[in-house]
């Protein structure tokens, strides 16, 4: 599996707290190996974000993200529910 990170993912990543950022690296290695571990709640979004889906940092920040062709990962965005805004 390849991941992509946007550039909005990577301005987002940047501002969240070190804490989080040290979570989502060791949630993204277990995204790697099975992205639907049930410890990452993996769902598909609705509404506008219907292309998406989501998986949890913890219980407040998220990631969102793609499943484009060949193997490759889209992660779009990082953050709370106001990256759904």
């Amino acid at each position: 599996m390849k991941i992509i990170y946007t550039s909005k993912f990577a301005r987002e990543y940047k501002k969240l707290p070190k804490e989080i950022k040290l979570l989502a690296e060791e949630k993204e290695k277990i995204f790697r190996k099975n992205p639907f571990a049930p410890i990452l709640d993996t769902h598909k979004l609705h509404g506008r974000f219907r292309d998406f889906w989501s998986f949890s940092i913890d219980f407040k920040y998220r990631i969102v993200f793609e499943f484009g062709e060949n193997g490759i990962v889209y992660f779009h965005s990082v953050g709370d529910h106001a990256i759904y805004k």
